[in-house]
């Protein structure tokens, strides 16, 4: 069993040694110590190379028993596998308390890789080291600078902790973050799961103070019971959304030649997952979306929403796409559309959606946000068509009459405006604590528009379609209704 202390020398380590350190740029041990280097790890760096070959400035050693004890927690290895043995002993006499593994050979190799694996983890155990791996990608920790991987990206900090029987989905959720700005805590590739798997390190992350939301992707099971117990136990303590490949017969074939995973039957994973309180996304894409929901939005205290929209036919579709989830499309009451009369013209649609028919001036959008967020009987609310005037001013800009005719003075206020409509929408959210999605496809085809800059500024994902939006909320209410039955 993996302790606290073995987790925190993994993620937050006083010091790092990659083991088997190349000064080939196309090879692990290059890539492992450039992305240590590059991305302003403040600890001690070592590395051993068979030829003690400087490398990226670092005077390598050829072995670790020429590190000073005591100065590294963490071992990043990149070694071949039949020399690893050797490598833990070297390790443990150093005083290193976690390994990360790389070397590949082990349990996805057939027989004779099962039983190295088996032989690795009996000496990790025997040595009191927590291994990660074999057969993984890296590990990266946002609160100690820390990008232990043979890849790129480096995400932004966030709340959101990551751990993938795959390293390619590490990957895939830390380029979202780049791309939504909503950022990570710790990730982790699990790889062949030799001493770790998945639900240990969301264990790690539901006592962690630097995350607030687990996000995983699996392949297979071996202990079904025991992943029932913990994942349960996690999703008791924090929100828990998780993806899984292998559901189909040809994914499962793919996925116990990857990581040697063997797929459980997708219809018990499935309830099992709706029983222990998971997430069960359906796509990588959905997955981080409705992490990044929990780790930015507050939790629905009911499912009546309202849709407020500058324009009719986005709120249409935003109508049908709350129409297949258990959320509900507010009945407006008759004091709120009292009040929103006052502030906009006749031929609003005085319906939900609130379709606003073209009618605001600059203070519109902000008070109908605000008499609508206040009232009681809204429990969230998804904002439609911001950033269409600052769209219009980027032409502006970028045409051939800039800045005469006043385009210089008219660009910049669009900008102004929607980025305060969106700053106030994240504002409300958090002062009421009622989720406030803002959705527009701005957030991929232009995410420098003032209305997308406004909403990720103030630490909120911007939904690229009202769909993603009401999908991520329903996952939100899913959340507070199992909550509401495990608590009666």
């Amino acid at each position: 069993m993996a302790t606290t202390e073995q987790f925190r020398a993994l993620f937050d380590p006083r010091g790092v040694v990659v083991a088997g350190a190349s000064t080939h740029p196309g090879k692990f041990g290059f890539v492992a110590l450039h992305n240590i280097l590059a991305n302003g790890y403040e600890g001690r760096v070592f590395a051993t190379n068979r030829d003690a070959a400087p490398v990226l400035g670092i005077e390598t050693v050829p072995s670790l028993d020429d590190i000073p004890a005591g100065e590294a927690d963490l071992l990043f290895v990149c070694t071949p596998a039949v020399t690893n043995l050797d490598v833990l002993r070297s390790a443990a006499e150093r005083g290193i308390r976690a390994a990360f593994l790389a070397s590949a050979g082990y349990g996805e190799a057939g027989e004779e890789g099962r039983r190295a694996q088996d032989e690795l983890v009996a000496l990790a155990e025997e040595l009191g080291i927590l291994i990660v791996g074999p057969n993984g990608q890296g590990l990266v920790s946002t609160p100690s600078s820390l990008c232990a991987q043979i890849v790129a990206p480096y995400p932004p900090a966030g709340r959101i902790g990551v751990a993938s029987q795959s390293g390619n989905f590490v990957s895939s959720f830390m380029n979202y973050a780049c791309a939504t700005g909503v950022g990570i805590s710790r990730a982790v590739s699990a790889g062949n799961a030799a001493m770790v798997g998945v639900t240990d390190f969301l264990a790690f992350y539901a006592e962690d103070a630097e995350t607030d939301v687990a996000l995983a992707y699996v392949e297979g099971i071996t202990d079904g019971r025991r992943f029932f117990r913990e994942l349960s136990d996690v999703a008791e303590r924090m929100p828990v959304v998780l993806v899984k490949g292998g559901a189909t017969s040809g994914g499962a074939r793919a996925a116990a030649s990857h990581t040697g995973s063997l797929a459980s039957d997708d219809r018990v994973f499935d309830g099992m997952c709706r029983q222990a309180g998971a997430i069960r996304a359906r796509s990588i894409e959905e997955a981080y979306e409705v992490a990044a929901s929990f780790a930015t939005q507050p939790t629905p205290r009911g499912n009546r929403v309202a849709v407020v929209s500058t324009a009719g036919g986005w709120g249409v579709v935003t109508a049908d796409a709350i129409a297949g989830t258990d959320l509900e499309l507010l009945a407006l009451p008759d004091d709120l559309i009292t009040a929103l009369d006052a502030e906009l013209p006749p031929r609003w649609s005085r319906n939900n959606p609130i379709d606003m028919a073209g009618g605001e001036t600059k203070d519109t959008i902000p008070a109908v946000l605000a008499i609508v967020a206040r009232h009681p009987d809204v429990d969230a609310i998804v904002l439609l068509g911001m950033g269409i005037q600052s769209n219009q001013g980027r032409m502006e800009h970028d045409g051939p009459f800039f800045p005469e005719w006043g385009l210089d003075r008219i660009a910049a206020f669009h900008d102004r405006q929607d980025h305060r409509y969106t700053t106030l929408a994240a504002e409300l959210s958090e002062e009421l604590g009622k989720p406030l999605l803002v959705a527009t496809e701005l957030a991929v085809t232009f995410p420098d528009n003032a209305a997308v800059r406004g909403t990720v500024e103030a630490g909120r994902l911007c939904y690229p379609s009202s769909n993603r939006a009401v999908n991520a909320l329903a996952r939100l209410w899913e959340r507070t209704q199992w909550q509401a039955r495990r608590h009666g």
